[in-house]
Parts: C-alpha cells; structure tokens; sequence
C-alpha cells in the first residue's frame, strides 16, 4: 500500500505545505527515493518527465538543513537554466513554512546578485554547471561543507557535454557528502560517472515505459543533408497529420527549420532554450490546444512535454544516443492511439540506424519519398474531396446563377467546372514542389585512410564548409588521436566561450583535427578568446576551416 506524505516522519510544516499544495498520495519515486534520502542513502532514479521526482529529492534536503547556517548546505546540477529555475522555486515553495534560502545560477545573468547572495548565505545552489564552475573559480562559490549532491537530468547533461564540468564541480565537495542522481536513461558514462562519485547507490527505475510502442509506425527516409527541408514538406503534402513534433539538433536550427517550414506554407513555431518561461509556455499551451499544428524542439526543450494526440513525430537530426530515439517515439502513439515515427537518414548515419534497431530489438522500414507525381495526385484526390463536400452541403445557390450567366453567354459547361477547379487549386497550397537530387546508398563504416584529411595546402576540400545554413566550421587542433571525444569539445567551447554547449552543431572528429559547426552569430566569440582553450591537459587551438 501507498503510504501518504506523513509516513515519511517529515517536518510538519512540510507535511503542512504538501497539503495546501494539493498533493495527496506519493507517486512511485516519491514512495521509493524519499525514505531512502531520509536514511542517508546514495540513489539512483530512472523515471520519465513529470513523475514527480522534484519533490522526491526536495523533501529530503528540506527535512535534513539545519537553520541558521552562512554555508551551502545542498547543491542541485541542472543541465539548463529553466530547470534550475523551476526546480528552485519548486523547493522555494515546499519550504516556505521553513524559511529556507534558495539560489538559482544560471549563465546570462549578471554575476553581481548572484555573488551577493551567496556572501549574504545560502542554504540550497541550484544552478547550471557553466556558471556554477565560474561561482567556484571566483572563490564565492564554497562547495566543501555540501551534505547533499542532487545531479537533475543527467543524461540531458552527458549529451550537453557537461560530464566533464560536472566531475570538476563533484570534486570540490566532500567525499561524505550524500549523492542523487536523476536520469531518465542511463547510457554507460552516467554509469561510469555514479560508480567513480557515489557510495553504494540504491538504484529505483520507476514508470520506465517499453523501447518500442506496438501503436507506433516507424520508418526512415534516405536523404542528402541539403534536401532535408524539400522531403519534410513533400512528407507534410502526404502525411495524414494532425499535430506533428520535430526533433532539431541545435537551438538554432529549429529557428531556422520552423521558419523555412512555414514559408513553404505549413506554419510551424519553434521551441527552444532561448525562449523565456512565459514564451515556452505561451508556445505550448497554443500546441496543445491544436492552434499550432507543428512544432520544432531541441530535446531538452521537449522535455516535460505531455501531450496525448501527437500524430506524427520527426527526427529531423537523428540523435547522438539511442536511448533518446526511444523517448522521442514515445511521445506519439499514446493512449492507445496509433502514431508514425519518421526519421530522416543521410548516407553517412546507417550506423546510428543500426545502433537504434540493436537497442530496440525491431527493423525500421525504410521508405522512398513522394515523387512529384504522388503529391500532384494528393492535391487532386483533395481538391475532389472538397468538391463533393460541397456537394454533398448543396449550399451553391449564388454561384449556381453565375454558372448560368456563363453557359447563357456561350461557354461549355465542362470548361467552367475545369476553370474553377483550376482557380481553387491555384488558391490551395498549389506551392512548387521543392527538387531532390538522387541520393548515395549508406557510406561504409569510416576506417584508416578514409579519416585523413585532405592537404590544407591543395585547397580546403568540402570538409570546411558546413552544410547546415547559418553555421560555420571551425577546426580544432586535436582529434582522436589525442582520444577526443565529442562531450570534451563541447565542454571546452561551451566553458572557454561561456556559450550553451547545445548551441553547438555537427561535431566530426579526424585523427589529427576536429571540425565543429557551430553558429554564424557566436563565431567571433568563439576566436575572440584567443583561439587556445583546453581539452584535458592539452592546449587546443581553434580557427576556420
């Protein structure tokens, strides 16, 4: 049986503050994570968006502080700053009868009150590891008298390329303290990371749902990167869809992708970390309630996003990890629904297909585009439904005395049906279809010779340019040779430049070099540093391709 909140021998002004919220019985994680907290335990919870696992590792914390302390007593680790704001004025409000002090930090913001803050003494840090790491470098910043570590979201900060920040800030605790950690998956580094900082974890996987929904449709398209945006639109000429969700690998690319697709006639809005609170929620309360249809979002901006009757979800850039296939596809086919899942494949990505249907355990079927003449005919097989709908409504009475007018000066019946069919279909989203170049089946799997570079000194060759609008390629001095991997190029630009590391595009690591796309607008202040930044204990440097 389920046991309420005042089983858990909480503080009463807690209990009391649960209670006025509207919290009633204790959800799966809740039930699990909050006593072992209590008894000073290590966890590890593996549950989905919106289990409640905030309250999970909050109570805890509020129950354990002690009043009246100048120094941090309890850090939270959040991969983007609207978690970090959601979760502090979570455990503001679950607190409030306590009097606890809780700071968010977060990067963008001016430093100046966040410093004051922690002089004047803080009980709860949540904040985002960038800012966080500036916090401790400044010597404000005092991680040493922690009790509890709460890392929010892991996996979203490995593919963040935060490990490395967050083993660096896990290192200026004591090593006494009490760790939770929170992923919705756990690919082998989150797991590596818990067996190198945490003390015997008790690990609680709650709500997990199933790799794969028998519901939902899933099948791929082979395309080149450039006709990415020309086979979406021919997909939304075909596709029965009612409200569609499509993955972007950058904030900047679904910008960029939701404004291409509404100037070839499907209006689509964007959902990204640059957006505010209000301006995210704005969005997505206009999604569900069906008044945008599509919507473009980076992972972590999906994240939270609950909705039932999604019919059709996108992955415009196929994911790093398997895992988040997963998580994406979850999120149509719901409530018995059926649901499509659509992904679109470019030669050089069969091994990530191949990763995915490993960890699935199922074939995903590959599928051609529409042609031009598929679509011409969908138009028409609509135009006609419109006609007979009309038809069928029998409300034509004025345009019937024009038809009159017309065959009483001489003109052909048959040709003033043609002319109107045409004059309807000119006016209904008759928009050219977009041209797709013939595609090369996948590539083989990259080996020896073919990660060399070409000669810098006969010409670039096709590698220094990116092929994503907006980006531009920068070369770094290091690659796999010096065992580089994509998380520690994301952390050392991210840091060096103080800009989000997911704003960061296509990363291809060579032998000698890495090249990293990266956005047109941060791209002198990523060279404005000087071009060194560091990547272990090797001095790296950065400049155009």
């Amino acid at each position: 049986m389920t046991p309420d909140f005042s089983e858990f021998a909480l503080q009463p002004q807690l209990v009391q503050t649960i209670a006025d919220i509207g919290y009633t019985t204790p959800t799966p994680i809740q039930s699990t994570v909050i006593p072992a907290m209590l008894a000073g335990q290590d966890v590890i919870g593996q549950s989905q968006t919106g289990s409640g696992k905030t309250a999970a590792f909050s109570l805890p914390i509020l129950q354990n502080l002690q009043s009246g302390q100048r120094h941090v007593q309890s850090l939270v680790v959040t991969p983007t700053r609207e978690l970090a704001i959601q979760v502090a004025d979570a455990m503001y409000t679950y607190g409030r009868q306590t009097g606890v002090r809780v700071l968010a930090v977060y990067g963008g913001q001016p430093y100046g009150r966040q410093i004051s803050r922690l002089k004047k003494g803080v009980d709860v840090v949540v904040g985002t590891p960038g800012r966080l790491l500036d916090l401790i470098r400044r010597n404000v910043l005092k991680l040493d008298r922690v009790v509890t570590v709460v890392l929010d979201e892991a996996d979203e900060m490995l593919s963040m390329g935060f490990i490395a920040d967050i083993e660096a800030i896990l290192d200026e605790t004591a090593s006494s303290r009490q760790t939770a950690l929170f992923s919705a998956t756990l690919p082998q580094r989150i797991l590596r990371l818990a067996e190198r900082h945490m003390n015997s974890p008790q690990s609680f996987k709650i709500g997990c749902k199933q790799l794969t929904v028998e519901t939902v449709e899933q099948r791929y398209y082979l395309v080149d990167e450039a006709d990415k945006p020309a086979a979406l639109t021919r997909l939304f000429e075909i596709e029965p869809i009612a409200s569609a969700l499509i993955f972007a690998r950058t904030r900047l690319g679904t910008a960029e992708l939701a404004n291409e697709l509404t100037l070839r006639g499907f209006p689509a809005e964007a959902l990204n970390g640059d957006m505010s609170q209000d301006a995210r929620m704005q969005v997505l309360n206009r999604f569900r309630d069906n008044k945008i249809k599509v919507l473009v979002a980076t992972d972590v901006a999906a994240r939270g996003l609950d909705i039932d009757d999604i019919s059709h979800v996108f992955n415009y850039d196929l994911p790093q990890d398997p895992e988040i296939y997963v998580h994406r596809v979850g999120r149509t086919g719901r409530a018995g629904k059926s649901g499509i899942a659509i992904t679109l494949l470019t030669p050089k990505e069969g091994w990530g297909l191949r990763r995915i249907e490993r960890l699935t355990k199922q074939k995903i079927t590959r599928m051609m585009l529409p042609s031009a003449e598929d679509i011409n005919l969908q138009r028409e097989a609509q135009l006609v439904e419109k006609v007979m709908v009309w038809l069928r409504r029998g409300r034509c009475s004025r345009e019937r005395e024009i038809v009159a007018k017309l065959l009483e000066n001489g003109h052909d019946l048959a040709e003033v049906a043609a002319v109107a069919l045409k004059m309807a279909g000119t006016e209904d989203k008759q928009r050219p279809i977009a041209p797709l170049k013939a595609v090369a089946e996948f590539s083989a799997p990259v080996t020896g010779q073919a990660l060399k570079r070409p000669d810098r000194q006969k010409g670039r060759g096709r590698e220094s340019v990116s092929h994503e609008k907006g980006m531009v390629r920068l070369l770094l001095s290091t690659g796999l040779a010096d065992g580089v991997r994509a998380n520690h190029v994301v952390g050392s630009l991210s840091n060096g430049a103080d800009i989000p590391g997911r704003s960061l595009g296509k990363i291809s690591i060579q032998k000698q070099h890495t090249l990293v796309d990266v956005p047109a607008k941060l791209v002198g202040r990523l060279l404005g540093k000087g071009t060194h930044y560091r990547i272990g204990h090797k001095t790296v440097t950065v400049q155009r391709a």
